[in-house]
């Protein structure tokens, strides 16, 4: 081997030893700057109550003290097997004719007690204190104790499984007590907590208690999230998304935008969409002029937060307020620059037209950011959209379409909306004005607690209506 190919080869080296200790540092980051954000999720989801029902630490809980039951029940059968003696018998000697020194029945209505007691004040009322648990593990201990120097060991012929029965059932009840005390109730009181201080108005953090921790994470998470390649960065560097702030709307990366390739629609497709469209858009209509909403809060600018309960969908609600432009260009801006929604709006990170169907009609995707100290991650939708001048109400109606074209990124989960619009209504006496709403018919889908989801709902309103504000305050000033 020459001189110039030994310099080549060892140059060669060198390179990608150097790329394959960059992945790895980077995979490292990625594990160490995600962790934290997964398991607080993980807790908070685990110890919130659904829809009122039983939270899924709790429900191990109590499935733990059927299994203890079932598997004490299973070893005296086993015991009694290995005796040779039939279940009559076992049943007579044992249980009519029950002595502490002979039997190990008892052992089996220890475990009866235990899980009686224990579903009894932890399932059916809901206790949320460890001093049942501790009673039961205590005087379970004790009786065994007792039962080790009482029982007549002699008699046994094969102590060891007489052996295996009580120490199994000493191990267990302690493993109910230690279970209930480190994990029901601090991820019970977490979830509780969190929910109890999660923001009502705009002016309260989003992020607040417990999520204050991981605030260094979760801001680190959502970019990472929302990342594609950055081999696509204009300067190949840590600094794109200033750039991108600086240049315009954020926009997907080139094998983003293969990953949301899509085929022509049909004319048959068209049509579909066209007559989709304006059944939504009358649905929209009737929304608005109900009668049925009822008021839940209001904000310091006086915006007005109401809620619906549909028989399909549930609880929807829409946030009313008073802005200063005309019904018709507002609605016409937020309709024709979608993709620049991401520059003043916080809660989207990416916006993106997918077809244009007609000047009126289109499909547009959108992904907002995850809050919550990552407990409600990103959500993507695919939404159909159409316009119109229904009266005295301009409208922009929408809702949630499937693509199989459109896979789901990494980190984030497809949301789906029902029959959802920004409206604006022209206020005759005054034509720079209008009344604005915004009607949110959102499943955000994945296990998470239902009173999370309409704080966070009525939260997202409030906050959204305050960057809108500044949008038409900062559109106004660019006109002046």
């Amino acid at each position: 081997m020459t001189e110039d190919e030994r310099q080549i080869r060892m140059a060669a080296e060198a390179i990608l030893s150097g790329s394959i200790n960059s992945q790895r540092s980077s995979v490292t980051q990625h594990s160490i700057t995600r962790t934290p954000d997964i398991v607080l999720s993980e807790d908070l989801i685990a110890g919130a109550r659904q829809s009122g029902r039983m939270s899924n630490v709790r429900r191990f809980f109590c499935l733990f003290v059927t299994f203890d039951l079932l598997l004490t029940i299973l070893m005296w059968l086993i015991c009694t097997m290995i005796a040779g003696e039939s279940l009559s018998t076992a049943f007579v000697d044992q249980v009519i004719h029950y002595h502490i020194k002979t039997s190990l029945f008892d052992i089996v209505m220890a475990a009866i007690c235990r899980f009686t007691v224990l579903l009894l004040f932890y399932a059916l009322l809901y206790l949320n204190h460890w001093i049942i648990v501790a009673i039961s593990t205590a005087v379970t201990c004790a009786f065994l104790i007792a039962k080790v120097f009482l029982f007549e060991w002699t008699s046994a012929n094969q102590p060891v499984f007489q052996v295996l029965l009580i120490v199994t059932s000493f191990v267990l009840s302690w493993a109910e007590a230690w279970f209930f005390d480190f994990r029901v109730i601090p991820q019970e009181t977490q979830a509780r907590n969190w929910i109890r201080n999660f923001p009502d108005t705009e002016r309260s953090p989003l992020l607040q208690a417990i999520a204050t921790e991981s605030r260094q994470y979760a801001s680190a998470a959502d970019h990472i999230s929302t990342f594609f390649t950055p081999m696509d960065s204009p300067n190949h560097s840590d600094d794109e998304d200033t750039s991108r702030k600086q240049e315009g709307p954020r926009r997907l990366s080139k094998s983003s935008e293969l990953f949301l390739s899509l085929t022509k629609l049909s004319p048959e497709q068209i049509d579909e969409y066209k007559t989709k469209a304006s059944t939504v858009l009358q649905s929209c209509h009737d929304l608005l002029t109900s009668k049925e909403w009822k008021i839940e809060t209001r904000s310091e600018h006086g915006d007005e937060v109401s809620y619906m309960q549909l028989p399909k969908e549930g609880k929807i609600m829409k946030v009313t307020a008073i802005l200063d432009a005309p019904a018709g260009t507002l609605i016409d801006s937020l309709f024709d620059d979608f993709e620049h929604s991401p520059q003043w709006n916080n809660l989207v990170t990416e916006a993106m037209k997918l077809q244009n169907i007609d000047d009126d009609t289109d499909i547009v995707y959108q992904m907002t950011s995850s809050y919550g100290g990552g407990l409600i991650t990103a959500r993507d939708f695919i939404i159909l959209r159409h316009r119109e001048k229904c009266g005295d109400f301009y409208i922009s109606g929408g809702i949630s379409i499937p693509m199989a074209s459109i896979q789901v990124r990494p980190n984030v989960t497809r949301g789906e909306n029902g029959v959802s619009c920004f409206a604006a209504e022209v206020l005759h006496e005054e034509a720079d004005k209008c009344r604005f709403t915004c009607i949110s018919n959102t499943n955000l889908k994945g296990w998470l607690p239902q009173t999370l989801v309409e704080r966070s709902m009525a939260s997202s309103l409030i906050e959204f209506m305050s960057y809108l504000r500044k949008h038409i305050n900062d559109m106004q000033k660019s006109l002046d």
